[in-house]
C-alpha cells in the first residue's frame, strides 16, 4: 500500500462524493445500501447514518459486539472534527508517524482515526454529516463505505478505488 497515492485517493473519493440535496430518506436509502452489500457479503459490521447531532439510521448486524458501535461513535467524532474521512486521518498520522491523542490531544476512547467514516458532503453546504460501518479491517470498512456511496449517488465505484483494488 502507497500511503500518499491512498491518500490521494481518498481524496479524489471526497471531492467526487457529493450530494445535491440531503434528507432522511436519502440517509436511509445509504443506510439501506450498506446492510444489503453486507449481508449480501457476510460481514459482520455496525452501520451508521448520521447529519451532525442527529443519527438518522443504524443497524448493528448478527454477530457484532457493543465494541462495533463503540467504534462508530468513535470514527464518527473524527470525521466530525476534520471534516475528512477517518481512514485519511488515519494514514496521514501514519505517514507522519504520531497519532490524534500525540498531535491533537483528542482522546483515544472517543476519537478513532481508523478507516470507516466517509462524510457526508452537500453541494453549497459542506460537510453536514457522516456514514460509518465498523466490523471488518479499517480498509474493507472504507471500502464498504465508498462502494454504497457510489451506487447510491450513481457512479462507477471501480473509478474512484484504490489501485490495488481496480481491475
Amino acid at each position: 500500500m502507497d500511503i500518499a497515492h491512498d491518500l490521494q485517493t481518498i481524496l479524489h473519493q471526497e471531492h467526487t462524493l457529493v450530494f445535491p440535496q440531503f434528507d432522511t430518506d436519502r440517509a436511509w436509502q445509504i443506510g439501506s445500501q450498506l446492510r444489503e452489500m453486507a449481508v449480501a457479503r457476510g460481514a459482520v459490521v455496525a452501520i451508521e447514518v448520521r447529519t451532525f447531532g442527529q443519527p438518522l439510521f443504524f443497524v448493528s448486524l448478527n454477530g457484532t459486539t457493543p465494541d462495533n458501535a463503540r467504534w462508530v461513535q468513535r470514527k464518527a467524532r473524527t470525521v466530525e472534527h476534520f471534516r475528512r474521512s477517518s481512514y485519511a486521518i488515519g494514514l496521514s498520522l501514519q505517514q507522519a508517524s504520531t497519532t490524534l491523542a500525540d498531535k491533537y490531544t483528542l482522546p483515544a476512547a472517543e476519537f478513532a482515526s481508523h478507516g470507516g467514516a466517509f462524510p457526508l458532503t452537500v453541494k453549497g453546504a459542506g460537510v453536514i454529516g457522516v456514514v460509518t460501518v465498523s466490523g471488518l479491517p479499517q480498509r474493507k470498512d472504507h471500502e464498504l463505505v465508498v462502494e454504497a456511496l457510489c451506487a447510491v449517488l450513481g457512479h462507477d465505484a471501480s473509478a474512484l478505488a484504490f489501485a490495488s483494488d481496480k481491475g
